[in-house]
């Protein structure tokens, strides 16, 4: 796994617990995928934190863009608090 910073470990934090916020914009940003995700998850979390987060993300359709209905686009990887995050590789629009 990529080293990262305590900043950057923070934001994939950040973005895993967001229900808008897809498995594929942490690897387009992070370069992580799913798997390396949950074991980074698991490393930095309490062990009760993670449980409450796998069983909540466990076959959340938000969280996997192919699962996505039309009403979300998959191209959208943002949070509504986007313009607020800096040091982003994605684009800060509206």
């Amino acid at each position: 796994m990529n080293s990262f910073t305590q900043f950057e470990i923070d934001r994939i934090i950040e973005m895993a617990w967001e229900d808008q916020t897809p498995f594929e914009a942490i690897q387009y940003q992070f370069e992580l995928k799913e798997q390396e995700v949950i074991e980074l998850m698991r490393k930095e979390m309490k062990s009760s934190s993670f449980k409450m987060w796998r069983k909540r993300v466990q076959g959340r359709k938000t969280k996997h863009a192919k699962l996505r209905g039309i009403e979300i686009s998959s191209a959208r990887f943002k949070c509504s608090r986007q313009r607020q995050i800096t040091n982003n590789k994605i684009t800060k629009r509206s």
